[in-house]
């Protein structure tokens, strides 16, 4: 179709939606996935079964005779194995943010979104929740055709095992995620024990539910209407990017065909490789055509791949009608992996990580705050000295008990009155008052800056800079 505009011919696309292409599982306006079989998806699964085991072993663990990773906001320390983290070490979470992020945006711009298909929560849970389907109410013809069927008991059956198994997963999974900001063992006691807390219970009925909603119910609007990175996940593509592809120059046009067609012979009736079978829509989570080319909803799970290939192979055709590609390996160009863009997104992580691993090291095991007495800058006692009160915020930041003693550095004469030497208990911060007095004769000004040190047995010091004041 063509038009004329200025004198100048214009050729014009009709987008007209085709009713006969209009992928099958978006009539319901559910979506019926398939299950499919292929290198791809067994890959998936290996990758989504040990996230999951993962996530739901790691509370368990311990270290040093406590949970190895806990994230507590009660006692404000992140606990993760031999290191824990205070409010004043959260930069070290800022560069991991950061850090994550751009390898993110690294991988992205290489392989797609690889990290929604293969490794994001919602779509692991999201497949673990459809296999549940299968199993319970079978095939997708046969869940397509029992949602159709009139309420029965068999229905009704099927339909309560499915969710009370969903909810069983969900109810397990928000017990998880919990234990990684509470001991889990005294949480699942306490639920056990019907002796659990309004707050942590509230937490765990609610991420209960919201697992339940998001992997049983809502699924692909999470991923096409709710999360942002499938709306900006595209300014990091370029034509060297690996995402799912159709080859449309082999595969259009369209159409069934006899297995005993020679290529030859299909290819003189303008048929292409592609048969018109719709597996590669009916094994979407999105519910997408991936043979309609890009599409933002397209989480790069290579479900389509593998289905497309279990045709191909079964027709005799070359595989990989649809793949992982490139637009410029499609067009027969070479590939470039180091481009600019993936070049500083490697140097930005890079940065990243060195920040990272400095701040890591930069980590003491004592930590050390002065608050002077604000009720009185100074005192002047009968034995012709001056004595200034200080209160020690004294941090021990290890999972040992520490022993330290108290020095002060810079200030001439110095008597420190109070205990100068504590035993501080594992990840516990104490305050110790002490006073400190300086005779007459040897102050020299009416503030003089000092240093009051702790120090341990390993002789690792925590120093705060502090004045003390008299009159002059």
């Amino acid at each position: 179709m063509s038009s004329l505009i200025h004198g100048q011919r214009i050729d014009i696309r009709d987008i007209t939606p085709d009713k006969e292409h209009v992928p099958p599982t978006k009539k319901s306006g559910k979506i019926y996935i398939r299950s499919v079989k292929g290198k791809i998806e067994s890959i998936r699964r290996t990758i989504g079964l040990s996230f999951i085991t993962l996530f739901i072993l790691l509370p368990w663990l311990t270290y040093s005779g406590r949970q190895a990773i806990l994230l507590s906001f009660t006692d404000q320390q992140f606990h993760l194995f031999g290191l824990t983290l205070w409010p004043q070490d959260l930069t070290i979470l800022t560069w991991l943010f950061i850090m994550s992020a751009f390898a993110l945006f690294t991988v992205t711009a290489l392989f797609g979104r690889v990290w929604c298909g293969f490794m994001c929560p919602q779509t692991v849970f999201t497949f673990l929740f459809v296999w549940v389907e299968e199993k319970v109410e079978g095939a997708r013809n046969k869940r397509i055709h029992l949602d159709k069927q009139p309420l029965s008991t068999s229905k009704l059956l099927k339909k309560f095992t499915k969710h009370a198994v969903w909810l069983s997963i969900s109810a397990i999974t928000a017990l998880t995620f919990i234990g990684y900001f509470t001991p889990i063992k005294p949480l699942l006691y306490d639920i056990l024990t019907l002796n659990i807390a309004f707050w942590p219970f509230s937490f765990v009925v609610f991420f209960m539910l919201c697992t339940y909603a998001n992997a049983g119910w809502m699924r692909e609007i999470m991923c096409t209407h709710m999360c942002p990175y499938s709306r900006f996940q595209s300014s990091m593509f370029d034509n060297d990017t690996l995402t799912v592809t159709y080859n449309p120059d082999r595969g259009e046009g369209r159409g069934p065909r006899s297995r005993k067609l020679t290529q030859d012979q299909y290819k003189s009736r303008g048929l292409g490789d592609c048969i018109d079978c719709n597996l590669c829509v009916q094994v979407c989570p999105a519910g997408i055509d991936i043979r309609e080319g890009f599409q933002y909803e397209c989480i790069n799970c290579g479900a389509c791949v593998d289905a497309c290939n279990g045709v191909m192979s079964n027709m005799g055709y070359e595989k990989n009608l649809i793949s992982f590609d490139s637009v410029n390996a499609a067009k027969g160009k070479a590939k470039s992996i180091l481009r600019p863009k993936v070049v500083g997104y490697l140097l930005v992580l890079l940065t990243f990580v060195i920040l990272f691993f400095m701040n890591l090291a930069m980590i003491r095991p004592l930590n050390l705050d002065v608050i002077r007495d604000r009720n009185a800058l100074y005192r002047e006692t009968v034995r012709d000295s001056t004595e200034n009160v200080y209160t020690l915020m004294i941090m021990n930041k290890t999972q040992q008990e520490q022993s330290v003693r108290i020095q002060v550095h810079g200030l001439e004469s110095a008597e420190i009155i109070g205990t100068t030497e504590l035993t501080i208990p594992k990840n516990k911060s104490i305050q110790h008052p002490i006073s400190i007095e300086v005779r007459m004769e040897h102050i020299k000004q009416s503030i003089t800056p000092f240093s009051i040190d702790v120090i341990n047995e390993k002789g690792d010091i925590a120093s705060s800079e502090v004045t003390f004041i008299a009159r002059n």
